[in-house]
C-alpha cells in the first residue's frame, strides 16, 4: 500500500495511555502508529491536513494517544548542545536581543566557568567577539535573565524548548 503524506504535515504530540505527554513525533510516524492500531487520534489538525492512499483518506492528528501504557523507567537529563541553547533562548542574543547564532559562556571556561545550562546563553557574533573571555561585570553588562535547563513535562521525556502547538495546551498545562 502506498501512501502520500502532505509535505506540510507538522509535529504531533504523543501521549501515554494515561494522557501524559511522552514525545513529539512527525506526522508520518503518527499516521503509522494509527494505521498499526497502536494509537488513536484525540485532536485532528485544524488545517485539515490529510493522508491519501488509493483506498482511503485519513486526517493527520495534532494529538495522539497510545492504546497501551508505556512505562518510562527514568527521567533523563537534557544534554547541553549548541542547538538546545539556541532553541531555549529562541535564537535571541542574551545581551543585545538581536538574532543569536552562537553560544557564549557567561563565566568564561578560561576563568573556571562550566559548560552547563546555567552558564551558556545564545549570543550574536558581534557580542560574542566583544565579550571574548571577560566577565559581565568587567564590561558593565547585565544578563536580563537567569539561564536554566529546559523545562521537562510529563514523565520527564519531553523537553519543551520549541514553541508548542496551541492544540497541545490542555495536555501540557503551565509548562507550555
Amino acid at each position: 500500500m502506498t501512501m502520500q503524506v502532505t509535505a506540510g504535515v507538522g509535529r504531533v504530540l504523543l501521549l501515554n495511555a494515561t494522557h501524559e505527554p511522552l514525545a513529539v513525533l512527525n506526522g508520518r510516524r503518527a499516521v503509522v502508529l494509527m494505521l498499526a492500531g497502536k494509537a488513536e487520534c484525540l485532536v485532528e489538525r485544524a488545517a485539515g491536513e490529510k493522508v491519501h492512499s488509493p483506498t482511503f483518506c485519513l486526517s493527520v492528528p495534532a494529538v495522539l494517544r497510545l492504546n497501551r501504557f508505556v512505562r518510562v523507567p527514568y527521567a533523563p537529563t537534557a544534554a547541553i548542545t549548541r542547538a538546545g541553547v539556541l532553541r531555549r533562548d529562541r535564537r535571541r542574543c542574551a545581551y543585545c536581543r538581536s538574532s543569536g547564532d552562537t553560544i557564549d559562556h557567561v563565566v568564561p571556561r578560561s576563568r573556571g566557568g562550566s559548560h552547563s545550562w546555567e552558564n551558556c546563553v545564545a549570543c550574536c557574533t558581534k557580542c560574542n567577539a566583544r565579550k571574548a573571555d571577560r566577565l559581565l561585570s568587567e564590561l558593565g553588562w547585565v544578563l536580563p535573565f537567569a539561564p536554566t535547563s529546559p523545562k521537562r513535562i510529563g514523565s520527564g521525556r519531553l523537553w519543551l524548548s520549541e514553541e508548542a502547538d496551541p492544540e497541545w495546551h490542555p495536555w501540557l498545562g503551565s509548562a507550555a
